[in-house]
């Protein structure tokens, strides 16, 4: 460059900083083009009268310059010095591209708008240890492009699922995440206390109820997408606070939400990643393809030799568990519902890998759900599994309160019994339903599991901003 400027600065943290164009926007410019932009530098190398450094912004990171044949030797030694990795800058310069090819902005003026008083981590090695990139989130974001591209990913993701939802005439609506009883799903909940009410109050495990409750009301199609609570232990497919989203349709059954929640699926993949097949830790997912329907007593019947149309009672099915995994804790379920559930998991679930239906859980499983008009033993339900994962649990919902009431009482027996993953008892929840409630369907989805797959991320701790971590003691 040989174009003559007369540079200007500040050596002060500045209240605020305008800026005219981002990163990307500067690498994709025409030459000489001029430019203003702000963000943190996260390479800063002198080379005798140059200087080049890296600055990162919300859009990515591009290159900038300072020679010394351009800004006066003074001027320059003063912006080379004062500036170090991890400081926020504001420039303005010229767009060039160096000879080895790299778009570079030529800075005419520099702004130190803020100082790090602490080291980032290096720029090749990154942050290698899980736990602090975990607890430091921060600096695994400023390190680790492909977890701030998770994270973009992420974001899209729940604006197209939102989008989706609103075009099929949705409502999104909250509801209380401080509940009087843990109900919606089969979970051990979290306990808090309520000083000005004065009454013991659970964190939600599943919005299930108020949503029904929401339909029951008129407004026939509603979603909710937020934070559930579940006091249980954690693996990297789980973890106790997570994000769920629900929908409830009026006139819908499960077989609408077989539908629905496939081309939803497809649809976020399509708008985020362009593409409905994904490589999961190595593994080819095609989304596009056909999902099978597996019958889930059969599956159970095939991988272990219980048939669940026989085996009705813990006592029976506890025996036959004994018999075929005798080192297992299978047996060791505290009631028939928990032991069902246990044995899928550890048989059958390990090997359904490609996206697919698990269909017709015996009726002891969901207590919420409508019993199968061909057999009511079985229930008119649904789970997607892809990699082994649930990220999809949906059924046609019972609104029968005779039968609800039901089978909340066989709940809080199991509960009695020593079985404190079982459902509590709504007398609201119950008094709603008498008033009647139009027939419908209802869905999860774990967003979390969803976006860890799509994203190829090991760990739902790698999609979640602020995952909970054990104690920092050091």
């Amino acid at each position: 460059m040989s174009e003559s400027t007369t540079p200007q600065t500040t050596f002060a943290p500045a209240p605020g900083y305008r800026t005219d164009s981002v990163a990307v926007e500067v690498k994709q410019a025409e030459d000489g083009t001029q430019a203003r932009l702000a963000g943190r530098v996260v390479l800063w190398r002198k080379l005798g009268g140059l200087v080049f450094g890296h600055i990162l912004d919300r859009s990515g990171r591009v290159q900038i310059s300072l020679r010394r044949d351009d800004l006066g030797t003074e001027q320059f030694n003063d912006w080379s010095r004062s500036v170090k990795v991890g400081d926020f800058v504001g420039v303005s310069g010229r767009k060039y591209i160096t000879n080895k090819g790299e778009p570079t902005l030529a800075v005419t003026d520099l702004t130190v708008l803020n100082q790090a008083r602490r080291q980032l981590p290096d720029k090749w090695a990154g942050i290698t240890h899980a736990e602090v990139r975990y607890r430091r989130r921060y600096l695994d974001l400023i390190s680790d492009s492909v977890s701030r591209d998770r994270f973009r990913t992420r974001s899209r993701a729940i604006s197209a699922i939102r989008r989706y939802l609103d075009g099929l005439d949705f409502m999104e609506v909250e509801t209380p995440i401080l509940q009087e009883a843990a109900s919606g799903a089969a979970a051990r909940p979290f306990i808090t206390h309520h000083n000005t009410l004065d009454q013991e109050l659970y964190l939600r495990i599943a919005p299930e109820t108020f949503l029904k409750r929401v339909v029951g009301g008129g407004l026939e199609r509603v979603y909710e997408m937020g934070k559930l609570f579940r006091n249980e232990g954690s693996d990297p497919s789980h973890l106790q606070e997570f994000t769920s989203l629900e929908w409830y349709a009026g006139y819908w059954d499960y077989r609408d939400n077989m539908r629905v929640v496939r081309d939803l699926i497809l649809h976020v993949m399509e708008e985020t990643l362009g593409t409905t097949v994904v490589t999961y830790q190595g593994t080819e997912l095609d989304f596009g393809a056909d999902w099978p329907e597996i019958d889930y007593r059969e599956a159970v019947h095939a991988r272990t030799g219980i048939d669940l149309t026989e085996v009705r009672d813990l006592p029976a099915l506890r025996d036959r568990v004994k018999i075929a995994y005798p080192d297992s804790d299978i047996a060791e379920a505290p009631s028939y519902a928990a032991m069902v559930d246990l044995l899928y998991k550890r048989t059958v679930r390990p090997g359904l890998i490609q996206p697919c239906f698990l269909l017709h859980h015996p009726v002891e499983l969901a207590p919420l759900a409508r019993r199968s008009d061909d057999d009511p033993t079985r229930l008119d339900m649904f789970q997607v599994v892809v990699h082994s994962w649930e990220i999809a649990k949906a059924y046609s919902e019972l609104v029968d309160p005779v039968d609800q009431r039901e089978r909340l009482m066989e709940q809080m027996a199991m509960r009695d019994a020593g079985d404190d993953e079982t459902m509590m008892l709504e007398e609201d929840f119950l008094e709603a339903m008498e008033y009647g409630m139009p027939p419908m369907s209802g869905l999860g989805l774990g967003i979390d599991r969803l976006i860890a797959l799509l994203t190829d991320a090991p760990n739902l701790r790698d999609v979640v901003l602020f995952p909970a971590m054990r104690r920092d003691l050091g």
